[in-house]
């Protein structure tokens, strides 16, 4: 089992979201609940294309936090 960071954002459109530690895998989508199930559904055909072409798959290195600033 691995675990990926995904970053989601508000866009003009909708949302977008990708994986910095997989090159090329972004969804878009009008809301977050479509763009949430594209992205997943990217990187799960992005990991079986890697398994089928015997492609190392990347482990996983991003991380991410939250800083709060009270302005």
């Amino acid at each position: 089992m691995r675990k990926y960071l995904v970053v989601y954002e508000k866009t003009k459109t909708g949302y977008s979201a990708y994986v910095p530690d997989l090159a090329g895998v972004i969804a878009t989508g009008k809301t977050r609940s479509i763009v949430e199930k594209n992205i997943f559904d990217a990187i799960q055909f992005h990991l079986e294309g890697l398994k089928e072409e015997k492609i190392k798959i990347p482990k996983a290195n991003a991380e991410s936090e939250v800083f709060v600033f009270g302005l």
